[in-house]
């Protein structure tokens, strides 16, 4: 018998998918990657609970055969791509929401729910996962917790570790455990096995179910946008902004460039760009939300010390609207917004490297010469800031990458090595939303040093034979 026939037997043959039609659509997610690099799993599994991941996982482990388990594949860097074939697990068919405790302001769900569907699901209670990304309609609860990756709101609520109570995991042996502190904030207790699974992009287990913190929904929200002469003017007022004790919750630094990709709904309404002043470096988006005096004060006392660092602020509001909807609501005409009608000719592709507070201006001009370097064409430079009340950035330098050229693709990854390996020697990291995926799974040494074999060894206690996401953080052989 086959580990296919074993699976149908294990979980039913209605939730296992072999036509060659059927498992294309899973060779492939957001990163630039030319037609004929498209990975399709051997085999698409649809599991419904966490003890039909166990049995899948269980069959996987006898046969030694790979597993890969994704989400909406939204990613940007191939990290749920099974580039091994084997079984691919498609998260998306878990997707209840277990429980909506309001009284503790929290929220069990299925790793498969999309971070849009537990928004629609606690709504109700006037409570809110904060955990907000730009695919929040298609980025799963398990995906966001396995890349790590950013939210609109990080410089108040910081990442989805922040959210995270307790998870539901299924190891590479086929055990269910459960990590965290169930609905408390935090705890001393034992060691923190909870927060590896952050970044681990399903090297360690497949997270099947997750308890989330909530907050309640603010009562006023007010977005403006200002441009400064230079990045680090904008970073500087931030810093001032904090020290004064502002509750921020929402900042990005954009360059000027990256402006034109965040104003396509601008674009199309009045077929031109956005007048934005001839000598502004640097756009900062920054919101305040919660009650409406208090929103209202701090707003006004940030304005009012703006001009201290050469800021102007964005009179036209349409502009600003036009970020927020790209940025955050999502509303738009169906083709005609940044994804997809923007990526008609050419993809985006980004690296995302993190830098310390005081040298973000230093690292955007070694993006532009790097990228002009591998000549690719430059969308710009995004600074989320990330860590909760202060500065932290996750930086998005994106480029254009035409993914029917197999040497343009090649020059991306380049200019993506190049700069990832950059932001080391700027006593930063090589990766802040992405994760590593086999992309920097070569050079991982070069940021973590003698530290990578007790990742090893991580890797190994969780997944015995190598079967989880192999080739993702390190080479397939690990394990085994």
């Amino acid at each position: 018998m086959s580990y296919i026939d074993e699976l149908a037997a294990a979980i039913g043959k209605e939730k296992v998918l072999v036509d060659p039609s059927e498992r294309f659509v899973y060779g492939a997610d957001w990163s630039p990657r030319t037609p004929d690099e498209f990975m399709p799993p051997d085999v698409v599994v649809l599991p419904r609970t966490t003890k039909d991941i166990q049995r899948v996982i269980k069959v996987a482990y006898e046969r030694g055969v790979p597993v890969t388990a994704g989400g909406g594949l939204t990613g940007m860097l191939g990290g749920a791509v099974a580039i091994y074939g084997g079984i691919y697990i498609d998260m998306t068919t878990m997707n209840s929401v277990v429980e909506v405790d309001a009284k503790n302001q929290t929220v069990r769900v299925q790793a498969g729910a999309t971070l849009q569907e537990v928004n629609d699901a606690v709504h109700p209670y006037d409570l809110w996962l904060p955990h907000q990304p730009e695919s929040k309609w298609v980025s799963t609860v398990g995906a966001a917790i396995a890349c790590d990756n950013d939210s609109t709101f990080g410089v108040r609520y910081g990442k989805i570790l922040s959210c995270l109570l307790s998870a539901e995991v299924v190891t590479g042996t086929g055990e269910a455990i459960e990590l965290g502190h169930r609905k408390a904030h935090f705890t001393s207790s034992g060691y923190k096995l909870m927060d590896l699974l952050a970044g681990s992009e399903g090297t360690l287990g497949v997270i099947t179910e997750a308890t989330l913190k909530l907050e309640p929904i603010p009562a006023t929200r007010r977005v403006d946008m200002l441009v400064f002469p230079r990045m680090g003017a904008a970073v500087d007022y931030l810093s001032r902004l904090l020290k004064a004790g502002l509750c921020i919750e929402a900042a990005h630094i954009n360059c000027k460039r990256r402006l034109k990709f965040y104003t396509h709904s601008y674009r199309q309404k009045h077929g031109k760009d956005p007048d934005i002043p001839a000598w502004a470096e640097a756009l900062l988006a920054i919101a305040f939300a919660g009650d409406t005096d208090v929103v209202d004060s701090q707003r006004g006392f940030a304005l009012k010390i703006a001009k201290e660092f050469e800021a102007q602020l964005v009179e036209e509001r349409e502009i600003v609207d036009s970020w927020w909807a790209s940025k955050y609501t999502l509303e738009f005409e169906p083709f005609k917004q940044k994804w997809p009608d923007s990526q008609k000719e050419k993809k985006f592709g980004a690296a995302d490297p993190g830098v310390p507070v005081g040298r973000l201006e230093e690292f955007y001009h070694k993006f532009v010469e790097v990228a002009e370097k591998h000549r690719l064409e430059i969308i710009g430079m995004n600074a989320y800031l990330e860590h909760p009340n202060s500065i932290g950035f996750s930086l998005s330098c994106a480029v254009y990458v035409d993914y029917r050229s197999a040497d343009e693709v090649q020059r991306f990854r380049e200019f993506h090595d190049e700069l990832s390996k950059l932001a080391v020697a700027f006593e930063g990291t090589m990766s802040t939303f992405m994760s590593d995926t086999y992309q920097k799974a070569p050079y991982l040494g070069v940021e973590h040093g003698a530290s990578l074999e007790y990742m090893r060894q991580v890797k190994r206690l969780f997944d015995p034979k190598g079967i989880l996401n192999p080739g993702k953080k390190f080479p397939r052989q690990v394990g085994k």
